[in-house]
């Protein structure tokens, strides 16, 4: 089964984060993926200033803090991910951007796909990433959902509306699925 992890990629108080999170989760469950949520807050990496680089802890198993060993663990287990990019100041958060740096070769030849809100949708954090990603040997899928103005879109209980983009959050699962397990098959070859 194809094992896809969501990065909730914000810990501030209140966020709006949880919201599409949980909504793409079970979109995921819905598309027969094997999903699971990873919210940065249960990950409480420090700012990244170790003594040597996350590829050279991974090749030595010296990670320098057990959650780092956790976080890089459930890295390493998934296929493929979907970052749920807040836009903070025309950029993603700082940590989110940590958390991607304390991992290496634990990215490499995955996908990745991103849903991102805000008042551009967070087109600008999710541009910002895709570059990021690269050069984690990831592969960014072209397929995203842009959530525009988020609190236009909350109801009298203060939950978010879907159905303006579920069928972007559908079609966005079914190019992370595929790209996965086309992945998962070349990296069980090189594997060999």
């Amino acid at each position: 089964m194809t094992k896809i992890k969501v990065i909730l990629g914000t810990t501030r108080q209140q966020r709006f984060g949880e919201q599409p999170a949980r909504w793409i989760v079970e979109r995921a469950k819905m598309k027969g993926l094997d999903v699971e949520l990873l919210d940065l807050r249960d990950y409480p990496l420090p700012f990244f200033d170790e003594a040597m680089s996350p590829t050279m802890a991974a090749m030595k198993d010296a990670y320098p803090y057990p959650v780092s060993a956790k976080w890089t663990e459930k890295i390493g287990d998934a296929d493929g991910f979907i970052m749920i990019a807040a836009e903070y100041n025309h950029g993603y958060t700082a940590v989110l951007k940590n958390a991607i740096d304390y991992v290496s070769r634990e990215w490499n030849k995955k996908p990745v796909a991103f849903v991102g809100y805000g008042s551009a949708g967070g087109a600008r954090a999710i541009e910002q990433l895709r570059e990021v990603v690269i050069e984690l040997q990831m592969t960014p899928i072209r397929a995203s959902v842009h959530i525009v103005n988020p609190w236009n879109l909350l109801d009298e209980k203060g939950m978010i509306k879907t159905e303006s983009f579920d069928a972007a959050g559908d079609a966005m699962l079914d190019q992370l699925a595929w790209w996965a397990d086309a992945l998962k098959t070349a990296r069980n070859k090189d594997a060999k």
